[in-house]
């Protein structure tokens, strides 16, 4: 649904903001009429978005996905998230293609999962305008019942088995730290802290059967995640392994026999699944996949598993027969993502499912007879999703011999023949990966206006092993990962289909670092950037970013109170050579964003323009580390189009 104020200035006659002229005598040139800004957007030196734009295209603005979040143990219906309004909210499926019945009606986006086995408490996670400081709520008849003090970042961890107990992460105690707390949700002041912790990465994984212990995991980095076993009543917390090892650990799944399973890297470049020995540590590989095991969840008898293998980007699930060791291909689904498996306590396997050619949707799969069957079918704007285009592997050679790769969609050749312009998005994390999925909105970018779209895989990114991920680590080895976009970017301009002479750069978080990166290094192959929620001085950032994840991002980037890295972060920050940067850029900034706090982007945009370049800034008041209310996202992906319209298609 677009935005009332939208939907009302459709139907206008006049432009936003117009009066009618004194007399026909002195009218003024006639006016386009443009879009509002909704209330919350603050747009500076940017031009009106077109009405007609906005209707051209409307289709692709109205697409929606359904993403999977449990079963109802009571009534076998499925929970799951969705957008009819301005922002996702929980809706019950009873039966396959039933109704979707929206059961939670909340300003902000929500999730929520049911307690299992009981199946009578509904809990719910959500914030405040973007600012990531989650309190946990039980949801029922449509209110929210607040379980945490309103005031502290609370996250959700794990369940026990029969859903008595649930165990949550809180800053509440400093403000900092992630203490381990456990509660009855049923009863909000049975909250009880278990851990005090140091540092923002400690999170409960599971309940031992009996509910006397939980496993507990420090995160340190995507490539050091540290084990515990605490025992709840005399708070003892016991290593499991080394601590001092760099080793990765995934989810945790306990069988009724006792087996812990668990995803890790130990001994291996890529995530396995295997059975892990609490007393010594030892990880003993089942899977045989030469890529990483993403995810994956046991049956509550203990029989079967499925796990989701990520091949070069794209979802591939198995079934395992626990006794046997027998594993199963799911080969009826294409190409796509996978995501929230989760194993019904009567064996169904629910999940969603997307790929370029369907928007996600809920889809479960009878592990016995191999038969998946779809829940929802989510709306596309109208638009037929199966003549969107599919990509293709791009591979190249970096600086030193690397092999880096990215997904390279292209206009379809018949309506849009020659060479077409080209958008390269980079992904953020750096801990994370672009994979085939739908593309949304970006389709019009496609199907439309013929600008192709590509997706590097720099190093850093996940799904490629330890090894690579670990390539881009502190300040001096930061830049390899622009050489690899460099590399990258030369080879999709080589491309025959591609205009080298109209590309164009986008890219979020840390991809909106490697956005002023290229604005700064790249400007000679790029002919305009557009920057999300970007890092623009690692030294700045480091400093500002929200406490609790200072260390964490230390870890990654390098440690500004060190003299030595403070002086490589500064050097290799945009903002240190902003007074290179010589093309167009449009900055895109949350107010509440905890992660890259709204003055990176403040510094860069009042930089470029003292040097006299143009900058486009569209703020949002009331959003954080990206858009998530759908009115002020449809205003900054036509304000993006209004830009790419300009700067690659000369309009």
């Amino acid at each position: 649904m677009l935005h009332p104020r939208l939907i009302a200035l459709l139907l206008a006659p006049l432009p936003f903001g117009a009066a009618l002229p004194a007399s026909a005598q002195d009218a003024p040139a006639a006016q386009v009429p443009a879009v509002p800004a909704p209330a919350a957007l603050t747009a500076e030196q940017m031009p009106p978005i077109p009405l007609e734009m906005a209707e051209r295209a409307r289709p692709y603005l109205e697409a929606r996905g359904a993403g999977f979040a449990g079963w109802d143990p009571n009534t076998r219906a499925v929970l799951i998230s969705t957008r009819f309004a301005n922002v996702p909210q929980l809706h019950r499926v009873e039966a396959p293609m039933g109704a979707r019945t929206q059961i939670s009606f909340e300003a902000e986006p929500v999730r929520g999962s049911y307690a299992p086995a009981k199946g009578d408490v509904l809990l719910v996670t959500k914030d405040r305008g973007g600012d990531e400081y989650f309190q946990l709520h039980a949801l029922k008849d449509g209110r929210l019942t607040l379980l945490t003090d309103g005031k502290s970042r609370n996250q959700p961890n794990a369940w026990s088995k029969d859903g008595e107990l649930v165990a949550f992460s809180s800053t509440r105690r400093n403000g900092v730290d992630s203490d381990l707390y456990v509660m009855n949700p049923r009863d909000p002041a049975s909250a009880r802290i278990v851990h005090e912790s140091k540092g923002g990465g400690w999170a409960v994984i599971a309940f031992t059967p009996d509910k006397q212990s939980v496993f507990v995991a420090d995160y340190n980095s995507v490539q050091d995640v540290d084990l515990y076993r605490l025992d709840l009543a005399s708070g003892a917390m016991t290593p499991i392994g080394d601590p001092a090892a760099e080793v990765a650990f995934g989810g945790m799944e306990i069988a009724p026999d006792g087996t812990i399973w668990v995803t890790s890297d130990q001994g291996s470049d890529f995530q396995r699944l295997g059975r892990l020995d609490p007393a010594s540590g030892a990880f003993s590989p089942v899977s045989r996949e030469t890529w990483d095991v993403d995810s994956f969840d046991l049956s509550d008898d203990g029989t079967t598993i499925v796990y989701v293998v990520n091949e070069a980007g794209s979802d591939r699930m198995r079934i395992m027969d626990v006794a046997s060791g027998k594993v199963a291909k799911v080969d009826a689904l294409p190409a796509g993502l996978i995501g929230g498996v989760e194993i019904a306590p009567w064996g169904e396997i629910g999940f969603s499912f997307s790929s370029a050619k369907s928007a996600a949707d809920v889809w479960s799969l009878d592990p016995k007879t191999m038969q998946l069957t779809r829940w929802t079918q989510s709306e596309t704007g109208g638009l037929d999703a199966g003549v969107n285009v599919e990509p293709r592997i791009v591979t190249t050679k970096s600086f030193d011999g690397l092999e880096v790769s990215g997904l390279l969609y292209l206009p379809d050749p018949a309506k849009f023949p020659g060479k077409r312009p080209l958008i390269v998005s980079v992904h953020g994390g750096p801990e994370g990966q672009s994979t085939a999925g739908f593309q949304g909105r970006n389709n019009y970018l496609l199907n439309e206006l013929g600008i192709g779209v590509f997706y590097p895989n720099v190093r850093g990114s996940t799904g490629y092993g330890k090894t690579f991920v670990s390539l881009d680590n502190g300040p001096f080895k930061r830049e390899d990962s622009v050489r690899d976009m460099e590399a990258l970017i030369d080879a999709v301009r080589a491309d025959p289909a591609v205009d080298p002479a109209r590309v164009g750069l986008s890219g979020g978080s840390y991809g909106g670092y490697m956005c002023y990166a290229a604005a700064v290094q790249l400007k000679d192959k790029l002919t305009a950037t557009q920057c999300t929620v970007a890092i623009s001085n690692f030294v700045s950032f480091l400093e500002n970013t929200n406490p609790y994840r200072q260390d964490l991002r230390r870890v990654e980037y390098g440690d500004e109170r060190d003299p030595v890295q403070r002086a490589k972060l500064t050097e290799i920050s945009p903002l240190t050579r902003v007074s290179e940067i010589e093309k167009p850029m449009f900055v895109i900034t949350g107010a509440n964003d905890p992660r890259v706090p709204k003055s990176e982007a403040d510094q860069m945009v009042a930089a470029i323009r003292a040097n006299g370049g143009e900058a486009w800034h569209l703020v949002a008041a009331d959003e954080g580390h990206g858009f998530a209310k759908k009115a002020n996202s449809d205003y900054a992906f036509l304000a993006q189009l209004v830009f790419w319209e300009k700067h690659l298609l000369g309009k």
